[in-house]
């Protein structure tokens, strides 16, 4: 088979969304407050600086960045305190059940001096700096991480995963659709003495791990680095992974069965940052040369090929094979983030005899968050094809219980771009990007 490729050049190019990683660390000061509820004064206040543009927004901190800052205290009158600590907290946590802790990390900045009488009594004006950093990955027990029933079905169907595993540490998540989140808060806490209650100043940051995908293939980068035409799978084997022919079956104007084979290319390697276009090149051919069923399937508004986020809590969220990513359960939710647009600049589009090829982007919208596997909840990727839409045309379904997509390839979202030349978008000006609903939400 020859790929004939002709990506029209007025596209741009792609951010990539590195914008936040070449921001200052140390940009903006957050301070926060407690309160005496008699007088309203202040007399508890955290500094800390992140990568966030202003105070409505929550710290930000990206992956091997230092979590510094000051703690102020104002005490009008002698009191007593034993111990002023600051601390990174980590937690997974479902609906209907507690935080679980995957991340402690303490620092105590004030004790008293058992040598000095008295001198755990504070009074007036304190100050002190703190320093923290995060690591990379965290080791978790599995069996920590599940409720007894859950743990017993996770470890029947895979035995070792009471053993503890080391895992990337994963960004925080919260969305109101999704049964489970991950947070990250940042506490201060005055240990008061004996009977009296300790006091706490907490506070909840973004936190962004780095992963970056391989580099593309030489071809792909002069093409991004000279604004040229994409070398197709023909001249370029290394940048495409090309995926079927799968069988496109329905009735033809409601008076014939036709079968029509779709092949796709898509970009290599299938892991691309967030804010970056996934290119995709699609071939349809009949055996019988029915041009008229390849006019309506070719048409971009029939192709249904969208990117599809997974997420999977509790006890399926580790597990990584692709029959339990396909089963549908209260554990696993999956939405249609984005639409692949399509567009017909191929010499193929027009009326080569038993075949259509159209060309078309999947785009990677900014403010998805990465790819990534951790006990309770875990977030992966695929670009699904779907059957065709077109006038004319009844595509014959999937069985009942089976899953509906024709094809589904799993692909990683990362944070950052790739080493070389940014990413661009081929689509014609004026090709809007398509947003997407629920699919098959639960």
């Amino acid at each position: 088979m020859t790929w004939t490729v002709a990506y029209s050049l007025r596209g741009t190019s792609s951010a990539a969304a590195s914008s936040i990683f070449s921001v200052d660390p140390q940009r903006f000061e957050h301070v926060f407050h407690l309160e005496r509820k008699e007088t309203g004064r202040k007399w508890l206040t955290l500094c800390v600086r992140s990568r966030s543009k202003g105070g409505s927004a929550p710290p930000i901190f990206l992956e091997g960045d230092e979590i510094a800052g000051r703690v102020d205290l104002q005490l009008e009158k002698a009191e007593v305190i034993k111990e002023i600590t600051v601390k990174v907290q980590g937690g997974t946590t479902a609906v209907g059940q507690e935080e679980i802790s995957f991340l402690d990390i303490t620092q105590s900045i004030w004790s008293p001096d058992p040598r000095i009488k008295n001198s755990d009594k504070l009074v007036g004006q304190h100050s002190w700096n703190f320093s923290l950093t995060l690591p990379r990955e965290v080791v978790v027990s599995q069996e920590s991480s599940s409720g007894s029933e859950s743990r017993s079905k996770s470890k029947a169907r895979n035995p070792e995963s009471s053993s503890p595993q080391s895992f990337v540490l994963p960004p925080n998540f919260s969305e109101k659709a999704c049964s489970a989140y991950i947070d990250y808060k940042l506490i201060v806490t005055v240990r008061r003495g004996t009977f009296k209650a300790n006091q706490i100043l907490s506070r909840y940051f973004a936190y962004i791990p780095k992963s970056t995908p391989p580099p593309f293939s030489h071809l792909r980068q002069r093409a991004y680095r000279t604004n040229t035409v994409l070398v197709g799978p023909d001249g370029d084997p290394e940048g495409w992974k090309v995926i079927g022919p799968i069988p496109v079956r329905g009735t033809a104007f409601h008076i014939r069965q036709v079968e029509v084979r779709c092949t796709i290319a898509i970009g290599t390697p299938l892991s691309y940052p967030v804010k970056s276009p996934i290119p995709l090149i699609l071939r349809l051919t009949t055996r019988d040369s029915d041009d008229q069923v390849l006019d309506i399937l070719s048409s971009p508004s029939a192709i249904k090929i969208f990117l599809v986020r997974s997420i999977a809590t509790g006890a399926d969220a580790v597990i990584d094979d692709d029959d339990s990513a396909k089963r549908r359960s209260d554990n696993l939710v999956r939405e249609r983030i984005a639409q692949a647009v399509f567009w017909s600049r191929s010499p193929l589009s027009g009326g080569e005899m038993g075949k259509r090829q159209v060309e078309g982007e999947l785009e990677i919208r900014q403010g998805l968050k990465p790819s990534f596997v951790f006990p309770r909840l875990s977030i992966r990727y695929s670009v699904d094809l779907l059957p065709f839409e077109a006038p004319g045309f009844v595509p014959i379904m999937p069985s009942q219980g089976s899953s509906p997509e024709l094809h589904s390839e799993r692909i990683t979202i990362t944070t950052q771009p790739a080493p070389g030349p940014k990413p661009r978008s081929y689509a014609p000006r004026g090709y809007e990007r398509i947003s997407a609903g629920t699919y098959n939400s639960r």
